[in-house]
């Protein structure tokens, strides 16, 4: 499908970084001429600029200054780059600490911290709203004509809580919204048990370690607050922007698997999804998974702005300062690293850094300019390669991948099995699991959208919920009705076992969907790291790990038996035909291998094609298609070469045929365009 571009009458895939000019005021004469013709000379098309500014663009209370803004803007527009504008909130200036406490979060043991760090401020708070909106109109305001605008950033990578009074106050104001009554609170959240029963909204704290902190009722709606604060927020700090500003999108930039906040229920406010990609590479055979593992991110963060084309809002272009081994990225892996960000739908490469600061914090992280200033480092011309290549694929910007196939992976469903009290407490492996069933997905060469529960699941073929063990509002509905229409859905182990309040289903699991499955699941055993169970499957042996569930068929076909202890002979995959459609279960923790083989036979038989017959290990393969045609990429994440058998009539970039067989040097990025639409 084809999009149309994210910034307006800018149809390029964007390529730039954070850029903080704010930092060299007292050298700009030498410095900032220089930094535009560096960005120029490495195809840089856009610089984010203005994120930590609040102290520079006011520095007394009501007291505006925006020269250093301005000179910028104007530089940038002189030189053909286009301004991802950020609003300042995510680091308020001292004097509004020193002035107004009240702005600043208190923790979960009710300690108010002091000014310093950043998202170090209270989103409830009269004063720091009334501050936010001031500043962010008078930047859209000024600005709102500018030829150098081209995004709006909002604040930084949004995170944390605040457990203030305000907050405590409209925490309550929102359980009565949801619940009416605190006797319907009461009976939702099962407080009868332990005697912790509310006599008012009130009564109600956040979750607290030196209060409430076991009710995981308490705990799951803490958590929808939160994220429901921070949807409230961001349009708050949107409303002037998009009031002044409207052909101008707005974005957050995001933090891939962050457990804070729910983000399809924020992506559901922002024109374009953006996150900040920091894969640990590692130079070695390990770099296989962690490729794979990006590849899953990126996914979501295309699934959380609705399938359209996404923003890579952030990438580090050599050694991070903040891991505990800081590698160098090993020639190839940064235009690997890009690459992959551009076939899994993203629009954009961007760097933090562009260029490097003298002091503080991040002085040593990786950055597209480093300290020596000049072009002559393996970093800046491995950038320009880069954005050389983002050039001559400038087409692909608005296109996105087609998928058949979804995988689940649900924020509200893991809030609910993390702190769930059973089997493998405090290590119930949701999302490593659900990462599992992506990486054969991936290593199977098919496209897959990545999608919660809230979402539509008819534009696909197959979808794979493993692991649901919270079931929200429709979702069981919306799984029947797939099946019974011809899809197939597959579900697995600890599914259906508690409502959108965390409250058991009554009468068996899989809940409301044990029709579907054909299936009781009485009782689930977990093994420990000495023990485990296996089962036999079209003539091969497979192992079961972790988790081991006791089902009973309703009308299921049984595919296969547990082969020991006291359950063996019961079932452990099983296959039910509902309506038109199929549904599958699989009912114990199986190591990649049975997935690998169940689902190579699954999308086979459902006519889902590979992209790439006999994809390698740790070669990840996905396609676009839009306007301009289809792409094919095939990313090596292997320290060594492979050979891949690419199909017949592609082309290679540079227009010259390829096909068969096909080597991939360590870390390269292959992109192809096919005849198909």
């Amino acid at each position: 499908m084809q999009y149309p571009p994210i910034m307006k009458d800018f149809p390029a895939l964007l390529h730039g970084g954070d850029y903080n000019p704010e930092q060299w005021r007292h050298m700009k004469d030498e410095i900032w001429p220089k930094d535009m013709a560096l960005a120029k000379a490495a195809g840089i098309n856009t610089l984010s600029v203005g994120i930590f500014s609040w102290a520079v663009l006011e520095p007394r209370e009501g007291e505006y200054d925006f020269s250093f803004l301005d000179e910028i803007m104007d530089l940038m527009a002189a030189n053909g780059l286009k301004a991802v504008l950020a609003t300042p909130s995510g680091a308020k200036p001292q004097w509004m600490a020193e002035k107004y406490p009240e702005v600043l979060r208190v923790t979960a043991d009710r300690r108010r911290e002091l000014f310093g760090g950043r998202h170090n401020h209270c989103l409830t708070s009269p004063v720091y709203r009334e501050k936010v909106r001031a500043i962010n109109t008078a930047l859209a305001e000024r600005y709102k004509d500018h030829p150098a605008l081209g995004l709006w950033h909002v604040s930084n990578e949004y995170g944390g809580e605040c457990h203030c009074p305000l907050c405590q106050q409209r925490f309550r104001e929102w359980l009565k919204e949801r619940y009416g009554t605190i006797e319907n609170l009461n009976r939702a959240w099962w407080n009868t048990f332990w005697s912790h029963e509310y006599p008012s909204f009130e009564a109600v704290e956040s979750p607290s370690p030196i209060g409430e902190r076991d009710n995981t009722s308490l705990l799951l709606n803490w958590r929808r607050f939160t994220t429901e604060q921070f949807v409230d927020f961001y349009e708050w700090e949107t409303a002037p922007l998009k009031a002044i500003t409207p052909d101008v999108p707005c974005t957050a930039n995001l933090m891939g698997t962050y457990d804070g906040i729910d983000y399809f229920r924020l992506g559901k406010s922002l024109d374009v999804s953006s996150w900040d990609n920091y894969p640990r590479w590692t130079g070695d055979q390990r770099d296989a998974r962690i490729l794979m593992d990006t590849a899953f991110t990126h996914d979501l963060m295309r699934g959380v702005g609705g399938q359209k084309p996404f923003l890579m809002m952030e990438s580090s272009p050599s050694a991070v300062n903040w891991q505990p081994i800081n590698r160098l990225r090993r020639p190839g892996v940064l235009m690997l690293q890009s690459m992959q960000a551009i076939a899994h739908g993203s629009d954009s490469v961007q760097y933090f850094q562009f260029r490097k600061g003298r002091g503080s914090a991040e002085k040593y992280h990786g950055a597209v300019v480093d300290h020596v200033g000049t072009k002559e480092t393996r970093v800046y011309r491995e950038v320009a390669e880069v954005g050389r290549r983002l050039e001559r694929l400038k087409a692909l910007a608005g296109s996105s991948p087609e998928s058949r196939v979804a995988l689940i992976y649900d924020w509200e469903n893991r809030w609910a099995l993390e702190q769930a009290a059973f089997g493998h407490k405090n290590h119930q492996k949701y999302e490593e699991t659900v990462r599992a069933h992506y990486r054969v997905l991936r290593g199977l060469a098919r496209d897959v959208d990545v999608i919660d529960e809230t979402c539509e699941l008819t534009p696909y073929q197959v979808v794979c919920g493993p692991m649901t063990y919270l079931l929200r509002p429709g979702f069981a509905e919306r799984v029947q009705a797939f099946v019974s229409g011809g899809g197939v859905y597959v579900g697995t182990y600890v599914s259906g076992w508690v409502d959108e309040d965390d409250l058991c289903f009554l009468g068996g699991w899989p809940g409301p969907l044990k029709e579907v499955f054909g299936l009781w699941d009485e009782e689930t055993d977990a093994l420990d790291e000495t023990r485990h169970n296996h089962f036999g499957w079209r003539g091969k042996t497979y192992q079961v790990d972790d988790y081991a569930a006791l089902v009973h068929t309703r009308g299921a076909e049984v595919l296969a038996l547990y082969d020991e202890d006291f359950y063996r002979g019961d079932p452990v995959l099983t296959r039910h035909a509902y309506g038109k459609g199929l549904a599958y279960y699989i009912a114990a923790r199986t190591v990649e291998d049975f997935l690998r083989d169940f689902y190579a036979a699954l999308l086979k038989k459902q006519g889902i094609a590979p992209l790439i017959r006999d994809l390698p290990a740790g070669v990840d393969c996905t396609s676009r298609v839009g306007d301009h045609g289809k792409y094919l990429f095939v990313l090596n994440g292997n320290p060594h070469s492979v050979t891949v058998n690419l199909p017949g009539g592609v082309r290679a970039e540079n227009g010259e045929p390829v096909c068969g067989l096909t080597e991939l040097q360590a870390w390269e990025a292959l992109i192809v365009r096919t005849n198909d639409q």
